[in-house]
């Protein structure tokens, strides 16, 4: 199995190609890495292959905040410098002057 380097990076804002959301990536698979079931949900003419990332996202669309799974090939940067509203980002992230996330520094205990 061939793996590529990720497109995308920890604290980013993507939004998704097709569909209205968008969100901050918090945690990369180097390929597909859930279950048969739920790639198998996904219908055969948009379903992605396998062979690339996959990101996680603190996700938002206009009505409500979720985790999302998604893949790279269905990934574009989001340019619009507005925040994510997503409750856990201030968990993990913190807000850079630049407009995007960069990890939390973790403390020594």
């Amino acid at each position: 199995m061939k793996f590529r380097t990720a497109k995308f990076s920890l604290g980013q804002i993507v939004k998704h190609r097709k569909y209205p959301f968008r969100g901050v990536i918090f945690d990369i698979d180097p390929t597909f890495s859930n279950t048969e079931e739920w790639w198998q949900s996904i219908p055969e003419d948009v379903r992605p292959t396998k062979e690339q990332p996959f990101y996680h996202l603190f996700a938002e669309n206009a009505e409500t905040e979720y985790v999302a799974y998604v893949s790279e090939q269905n990934l574009l940067p989001d340019e619009s410098g507005k925040p994510v509203r997503h409750p856990q980002i201030r968990e993990m992230f913190e807000r850079t002057r630049e407009g995007g996330y960069k990890l939390r520094a973790r403390g020594m205990n």
